[in-house]
């Protein structure tokens, strides 16, 4: 399969898959389905899919880098 590399958040499709999440973050796709379990991770099941709202990913991702601390 063809890993997409994404240079901007502009570039990121609306909802992520799973893989897409793992190929954003550089970590392996089983790392990426344990990370959307997580209470905290802003990831949705629509049927037997997982996805992952843009804007919701990106403001997880500046929550962490910041230490969820201003």
């Amino acid at each position: 399969m063809e890993r997409k590399t994404y240079k901007t958040y502009d570039d990121l499709p609306l909802m992520l898959s799973v893989p897409e999440v793992a190929s954003v973050l550089g970590i392996s796709r089983a790392g990426a389905y344990e990370l959307v379990k997580g209470k905290d991770f802003p990831a949705l099941k629509i049927g037997a899919r997982v996805v992952v709202p843009k804007e919701k990913f990106v403001a997880w991702i500046d929550e962490k880098s910041c230490g969820g601390a201003e």
